[in-house]
């Protein structure tokens, strides 16, 4: 039977131990001395003759007339009562009543095989089954499965072990599927999904998981008879079906006759498996039946009856009263997905309750507004809501699934043939373009596009297979980006400025187009279609010619418009979409105006040299346009010089025409700029004492680098030609470059950060393997990316594979005598590196072997975690695990201890792992005490003003390591009693040491002098004096002689800061006129918005910049780097440590000083938001609004207008007014929240006429709330590299607002959360001339109804608005509907709340469960239980829905919050997410239990990979469950178990997705633990309760799931 459906799918062989017996046992059981007899007793009864017994069934043909003939000459047989008198007497000969008990199971079995078809002796089958299970001959628990197994044997063709399901071929890894699995899942044969393991939205249509289960081994010695069905002729295959029918049909019988007795577990499990694919499979037919006859598919009789046998079976296992199978077996089957449903109304009947019952399911499962959850690209991470269940895919490496398709059962999904399968217009469709729109419009990290897209199949290799973690389909990405060129067509007609909306488009659909991701053919036909279909006039201007040029010169576009046979038919259209500007001003040209008036010449001369059969089609117009290019260049180079132009006086006209040679002749463009940078020719010099003088160094003489304006037009083509050389002449040309060479390529970088990014250790090896090794170098490049590119390595999520490079570097030198300004310099970068990091990173690629960090480095390392886990928690489940042995890791090789007031404020999960570290200061001081004598008497011999200078090789060649640890204490004890100090010998001798020696000195001398101070103090000096001579010793080794490194001598003694006088030391070293000047001259010589400096570059003198100590043995001179540079670090950090130890105002003094030194850090922003996050509620007022001045004004923080007024009014304790809270948030939906699609489903316009926002509509565009507005659109990477867009900039700038507040938590939240639970009655009113009107006072139907139509919340709306205050125009600056933005509102509020420290979240839980509680009808017992049931369930509706009749209540916006909140969490602080029901309990009503299952159920995809938050979270929903149906339940009224059939069901689910790990499949089962737990919980319910759970146990012979589980049942019976 396996006809043109392809194959069945096995079943699972969930089945007794004596349905697949050993071979050797079959054999024995086949040659048992019993058989012949038992056969013989059953062919008398059954009337057959010796020739049709069933060792030789293969003769017995099924030709009627022959039966009719040979039942002539037949005695009749006897009666069937003698039969069991018969068969006992027959028994007594054999004592192994075991073996004969099989023997008569096996002989039975062939006899129901061949004879089910005749009626007379099915009948007698039955009779003889009853009365042999009934006298205990046989075992209904041994039989049904064996039977079962038979047939499934019986129905494959032959060569065929198993029966099989539609749609298509089985894996051969589901041949050891589910023993335990009591159901499976077929799939679809028109899904792709073969590889998904999951089914597709409920919305879409049934998108089907296939997963497969082996059948046990057939048994043909014992079952001959099976070759009959299996080998009949291909005339004969007709009746095939017919005689399975009758085989089912007798089977089932069996089975319900079996039923009447009490089965084990295992029993039932295996039979509903069999009975729910027989009925999946009913239509299947015999090859060689025609399939296009629909007459071979009708239902006849046979089938009919078979049918409502199994589903009496199915009834009789699911039924409630007994509980033989959890009815939650049939929701997660795969009969609810038949194809070709018969038209049978008891199949009907039960398809329609799986999917009601499926579908309370899939409520629990999804958020409120599931379809809205898409990423705001608000900040860096990239929070799943679901992991991978697909085997062999590293979660480390995990591409990243920025939305997720619901399943049947609510499981988000993932993965290509998904993707391709969404079909177009659909809600998922919709959703996922939304998600790509604004990650067009917002331009997210180049580091999400390459996780989330695919190649195109037109480039793609035949032998890739299907990307697991992929959703967006090439499809949606061409049609998002034709999108997204029509929305900026549009904007450009409406003459609003966005040029550079242009710009970073142009950037990210080079790098998408370059990647593969677009099919240029189709995009190309796509937006000719567009502007063939759409409004006429929207092609107005060149710029789409001028984005298709950018793209021309890339390989795959080349070779497509030269060799694809549909080339010419594409040139037409591209050429369709020249629009030259025939009404140029000539009074106001624009570099743009010029370049667009040019690009169609431009792209036609490039289409011209691809293919001379295109040429044809071209206008010889734009041709000839093309010589006023080449002439223009012509006339410039002769006038200016061989291809050389002066850059930096170059009028509008002439600027508009250098772009468009870039586009047109991009390699002499090229030659020109280099020819820039020669233009002052190259100086050969001596510098400095450090070169022979013979030595010579040849250093390229400075000119002006270009500007960001010249750059920003230039093609991409052009800007890859030259970013290349300009690596050749930096990186490996003989000359030393000049700075302004060296700014431009960084300034090429930030300009376009996707399509030029490089990681440049790798491509600078690739290209040179030794180029690292060559002078200065390597010097340059960590300059290079130290003091310019760090924000975009961040941005491109690439900070930690440059801090692996880094160390590398580093642990190669910091034992390397001399290698000081290279290990510092590196050193400096791998802290920057470290402290940008904003997630969980690991110090080596592997947890294993110590780390090759320095000590500084360790101890930056655990600051930088503590910050990130407090402020921002930890992401994912694998970082909380991997934390413990990281910790471990780090400090293996580190010595510190952290003070108690530095572990006071860090993180439990850090605190907690240090608190118990011994501190080892106690050790070095007394090895010190040890050491004094010999390293003083050393120090003597090597520092007295007449000590001999050979001494110095002496000492390095001779004294033991230990001691010279002690180099730098010695020689200020000397210090310390007025020895003069002989400061040659002394800086030879730290120049000579290697880097890591020098800071074991720097660490051992900050520890001898704070006890020095000690000691003194006990000896009774004054702390002053002491504290005064000690900073003149430190400016001897600082300053006066340059000696040692100032930031990690800063480090040093901050990490000290348990002594009283640590800091006082630190203080006074930054107070210190030295240290003042250098930063003062640093901040005048240098603008912290380096690329907008446009002058002449001055190059320090290397000693004058990196001080004696760095620049010692160095002749390679400075670019960037700068003793004050390196403090840019340790500022912060020294900020942190005095305002753990209380001295908030010796910081607020600190940042008044150093603040216009921030200003150059590159992370600046990051440094403000942490700080206020990890001592929120720690900070007086004062400090706060001194931290935020480090922002300054250069940054354009998006602050809110009213911000600054409650920030400084003098009532800054009392909480801002709800309208300020409210414009926050408008701000996010204006600026984060992805805009809604103009197909949204809430797209009606609202009472005042505010039409919805169209899809291109710009959020920015219009004046916003919060003063965010920018007036032209988008801003470019390098105007936000910190935080790295302006999405993110927006949402952080909220963040901080909250944080500044001087008002408590508690007050924030209760404002937020309560403009939240009425917002839609809130905008109503405060939308101009609406008042109550547009639905809000309607009754809305359901007369016990919550809904906002309700008289309750329209009172509780009034007194909300009257008292917010809100303005008229609120609605209308969203550009949105009432309806819509109160979603959104909600959407925002949620994510903001998600970006707040912990104290937050606990006030949140508390205030939503307060607001859920207090409802006044949610509270009153004398309802009814179902209208209460009611009410919840239209409470609860999804806000979108309910909004679009002015329905949304109280507690469905507080739940959809939640929900929101819940989705933008990490991972760790979900911990506290259960809270919430804590607040609600005890839950004394049905309706409350719904409430709490549906806030927590949501989680359950998150929570399913973090084993005991699962746990934590299944035991507290018991809890709540227990509340209500508890056995000791004060809980009134009455209500039957029956009512929560829903979270019954769920409850299940929930167990099984645990176990599976991700989507629930046919093999999933259950983890042991959790069964265990289930098993104690469920105790506590009542019994009616606990019958209905009763299968969530690990007793085998109550739990078809324990009775499957292979680790729970050793040998299933």
């Amino acid at each position: 039977m396996d006809g043109g459906h392809g194959q069945r799918q096995p079943l699972s062989p969930a089945i007794s131990a004596s349905a697949v017996v050993p071979h050797q046992r079959q054999m024995q059981l086949h040659q048992h001395p019993a058989r012949p007899a038992i056969a013989d007793l059953f062919t008398l009864y059954l009337g057959m003759n010796s020739k049709q017994r069933a060792e030789d069934p293969a003769n017995e043909t099924s030709n009627k007339l022959q039966k009719r003939v040979s039942a002539l000459n037949r005695d009749l047989p006897p009666r069937d009562e003698q039969f069991i008198s018969d068969f006992e007497q027959l028994r007594t000969r054999f004592p192994d009543q075991e073996q004969l008990q099989a023997v008569t199971e096996s002989v039975l079995i062939s006899f129901v095989l061949q004879c089910s078809s005749h009626a007379p002796r099915s009948e007698f089958l039955l009779f003889a089954t009853r009365c042999l299970c009934a006298r205990g001959h046989l075992r209904w628990d041994s039989l049904i499965p064996s039977l079962l197994s038979a047939v499934s044997s019986a129905e494959a063709p032959t060569g065929q072990v198993g029966s099989v399901t539609v749609g298509g071929p089985v894996s051969s890894s589901s041949a050891i599927a589910a023993p335990s699995a009591p159901s499976f899942h077929a799939s679809n044969p028109t899904s792709p999904l073969s590889a998904m393991n999951a089914i597709g939205s409920p919305t879409q249509s049934g998108i089907d998981q296939p997963v497969g289960a082996n059948v046990s081994p057939m048994k043909a010695a014992e079952f001959a008879t099976l070759g009959q069905l299996g080998t009949t002729s291909r005339g004969d295959q007709s009746g095939r079906g017919a005689e399975t029918s009758y085989l089912y049909h007798l089977s089932c019988r069996i089975i319900l006759a079996g039923l009447e007795s009490s089965l084990k577990p295992a029993t039932h499990a295996v039979t509903f498996q069999h009975m729910v694919n027989w009925l999946v499979n009913w239509d299947q037919r015999p090859r060689g039946v025609d399939e296009a006859n629909p007459a071979q598919t009708r239902i006849e009789r046979p089938v009919h009856e078979w049918m409502h046998l199994c589903l009496d079976v199915i009834w009789i296992l699911v039924d409630e009263e007994k509980c033989r199978v959890p009815f939650y077996e049939l929701v997660r089957s795969n009969l609810q997905f038949l194809e070709n449903i018969p038209d049978d109304d008891a199949l009907i009947c039960i398809i329609m309750e799986i999917h009601r019952r499926r579908d309370m399911v899939c409520m629990h499962m999804q958020m409120l507004d599931q379809h809205l959850h898409c990423p705001t690209f608000g900040t860096h991470r990239f929070l799943s809501q679901s992991y991978p269940s697909i085997a062999g895919e590293s979660v480390a490496n995990l591409r990243y699934s920025p939305i997720t398709y619901p399943s049947v059962l609510g499981e988000p999904l993932h993965g290509e043939d998904l993707a391709n399968s969404i079909p177009k217009g659909g809600l998922d469709w919709e959703r996922a373009l939304r998600c790509l729109r604004h990650a067009l419009r917002t331009t997210p990290s180049p580091d999400w596009w390459r996780r989330v897209l695919l190649v195109a199949p037109c480039y793609r290799s035949h032998s890739q297979t299907s990307t697991p973690g992929a959703v967006f389909s090439p499809d949606m990405i061409g049609e998002a980006v034709a999108d997204r060129t029509i929305e900026l067509l549009k904007l450009t007609n409406s003459e609003t400025q966005c040029w550079q909306d242009w710009l970073l488009f142009a950037d990210i659909f080079f790098f998408l187009m370059k990647s593969g991701c677009i099919d240029f053919l189709d995009f190309v036909d796509k937006l000719a279609s567009r502007v063939a279909n759409g409004d006429q006039q929207i092609l107005r201007s060149n710029h789409v010619t001028w984005l298709l040029a950018q793209i021309i010169r890339i390989e795959i576009v080349m070779n497509t418009l030269s060799s694809d046979p549909r080339k010419v038919e594409t040139t037409r259209k591209i050429i369709s979409f020249h629009k030259e500007d025939k009404s140029l001003d000539p009074n106001n040209i624009s570099p743009q105006s010029i370049l667009l008036d040019f690009i169609s010449s431009s792209q036609t001369l490039r289409i011209w040299s691809f293919n001379t059969s295109i040429r044809e089609h071209l206008n010889s117009d734009q041709l000839q346009k093309g010589k006023q290019i080449d002439e223009w260049w012509k006339q410039t180079t002769k006038a200016s010089g061989e291809r050389m132009i002066d850059f930096m006086n170059l009028d509008e006209r002439a600027m508009g025409m250098f772009w468009v040679l870039s586009f047109t002749m991009a390699q002499p463009a090229c030659d020109a700029v280099m020819n820039w940078f020669t233009s002052a020719g190259g100086a050969e010099f001596i510098q400095g004492p450090n070169m022979q003088p013979n030595e010579r160094m040849t250093m390229m003489r400075e000119t002006y680098p270009l500007s960001m304006t010249l750059l920003s037009g230039l093609s991409i083509n052009l800007c890859l030609k030259l970013a290349f050389q300009l690596e050749e002449t930096i990186f490996l040309g003989q000359a030393v470059p000049s700075i302004a060479m060296v700014e431009t390529y960084v300034r090429l970088l930030l300009i376009t950060p996707h399509s030029l990014f490089r990681p440049h250790f790798t491509t600078l090896t690739q290209r040179s393997p030794s180029i690292l090794s060559k002078s200065g170098v390597s010097l340059l490049l960590l300059e290079i990316l130290n003091y310019r590119l760090l924000p975009l390595y961040r941005y491109h999520g690439k900070s930690k594979a440059l801090m692996y490079d880094v160390t590398k570097i580093i642990s190669m030198i910091k034992g390397k005598r001399g290698e000081h300004r290279l290990f510092r310099l590196a050193e400096n970068l791998c802290m920057n590196l470290i402290l940008s990091l904003r997630d969980f990173f690991l110090v080596k690629k592997e947890l294993k072997g110590p780390t090759e960090f320095t000590e500084t480095l360790n101890r930056i390392t655990i600051i930088s975690l503590a910050i990130t886990i407090k402020t921002r928690g930890i992401a994912e489940v694998e970082h909380m695990i991997y934390l413990q042995p990281l910790l471990e890791q780090i400090m293996a090789t580190s010595q510190h201890t952290w003070s108690e007031k530095t572990l006071r404020y860090f993180p439990p999960l850090i605190r907690d792992f240090l608190m118990g570290r011994m501190d080892k200061r106690g050790q070095t001081i007394q090895a010190w005490q040890q050491a004094e004598t010999t390293v003083i008497n050393q120090c003597n011999q090597l520092l007295s003003p007449s000590a001999e200078p050979n001494y110095v090789m002496t000492y390095l060649n001779h004294s033991f390591a230990q001691h010279r640890h002690y180099l730098c204490a010695g020689a200020w004890m000397l210090m310390n009693g007025h020895l003069e100090i002989n400061s040659t010998n002394l800086a030879r001798v730290l120049r000579e040491f290697s880097p890591e020696e020098v800071t074991a000195n720097i660490y051992t001398m900050v520890d001898v002098l704070l006890h020095h101070i000690q000691l003194e103090l006990q000896r009774g000096h004054p702390a002053q004096d002491l504290l005064s001579k000690a900073i003149t010793n430190l400016a001897f080794f600082i300053w006066t002689h340059e000696l040692l490194p100032l930031d990690i001598l800063l480090l040093a003694l901050i990490d000290r800061d348990d002594d009283p006088y640590a800091l006082r030391l630190v203080i006074s070293l930054l107070e210190r006129p030295e240290l003042q000047h250098r930063i003062k001259a640093f901040c005048s010589s240098r603008s912290p918005e380096h690329w907008l400096k446009n002058q002449h570059p001055k190059r320090a003198e290397l000693q004058k910049a990196l001080g004696n100590h760095l620049s010692w043995k160095d002749r390679y001179p400075p670019f960037f780097d700068d003793i004050a540079a390196r403090l840019l670090p340790v500022i912060p950090l020294i900020i942190y440590r005095l305002i753990e130890n209380d001295a908030t105002d010796i910081a607020d003094r600190v940042l008044a000083f150093y603040s216009t030194f921030l200003a150059f850090h590159p992370l600046r922003f990051t440094f403000v938001r942490d700080i206020l996050a990890y001592f929120y509620g720690h900070l007086p007022s004062k400090l706060i609004v001194r931290i935020l001045n480090v922002l300054g004004v250069s940054t354009k923080t998006p602050f809110s207008d009213s911000f600054a007024q409650t920030l400084g009014s003098s009532n800054s304790s009392i909480c801002p007014p709800p309208e300020y809270f409210a414009n926050l948030l408008l701000g996010l939906v204006n600026n984060v929240i992805p805009p809604l699609s103009s197909k949204s489903k809430s797209n009606s316009a609202d009472a005042s006429g505010n039409t919805a926002r169209t899809s291109f509509s710009k959020p920015h565009a219009s004046a916003q709330a919060g003063g965010s507005s920018n007036a032209d659109g988008q801003r470019a990477f390098y105007q936000n590299q910190d935080p790295g867009s302006y999405t993110q900039l927006v949402l952080e700038t909220a963040a901080i607002e909250i944080l500044s507040l001087s008002v408590p938590a508690s007050q924030i939240v209760s404002s937020l959360v309560q403009l939240i639970a009425h917002v839609q009655g809130t905008l109503i009113q405060s939308n101009s001339g609406q008042g109550m009107s547009g639905g809000l006072g309607q009754n809305s139907g359901l007369p016990t109804s919550p809904s906002g139509g309700g008289a309750e919340s329209a009172a509780a709306n009034r007194a909300n608005t009257s008292a917010s205050g809100i303005s008229a125009n609120f609605v209308s600056r969203s550009g949105y509907s009432c309806q819509q933005l109160s979603v959104l509102m909600i959407q925002a509020c949620g994510f903001l709340l998600a970006q707040l420290p912990p104290e937050f979240h606990m006030q949140l839980y508390s205030e939503a469960a307060r607001i859920i509680k207090d409802c006044r009808w949610l509270a009153d017992s004398s309802r009814p239980v179902k209208e209460l049931d009611s009410a919840v369930g239209y409470a609860l509706l999804d806000p979108t829905w309910a909004s679009q009749d002015n329905t949304s209540t109280a507690i469905g916006n507080i739940v959809a919050l939640l929900h929101s909140f819940f989705s933008n969490l990490p991972q760790e602080w979900l911990e506290s997410s259960h809270t919430v029901i804590k607040h609600l309990r005890p839950v004394n009503s049905v309706a409350m239990l719904r409430i709490a299952f549906r806030i927590l159920g949501p989680l359950l995809p998150r929570l399913a990979f973090a084993r005991p938050l699962f746990m934590k979270t299944l035991a507290l929903l018991f809890n709540v469950l227990g509340d209500v149906f508890g056995k000791n339940s004060q809980s009134s009224p009455h209500v039957e178990a029956s009512e929560i059939s829903d979270i019954i069901d769920f409850l299940h689910h929930a167990v099984m997705y645990e176990g599976q790990g991700g989507p629930v499949q046919s093999t999933s089962k259950p983890k042991v633990e959790i069964l265990t737990l289930c098993g104690k919980v469920v105790d506590m319910l009542r019994p009616d309760v606990q019958h209905l759970l009763s299968h969530l146990k690990t007793d085998p012979n109550s739990s078809i799931y324990a009775a499957t589980h292979p680790k729970l049942v050793q040998h299933p019976s």
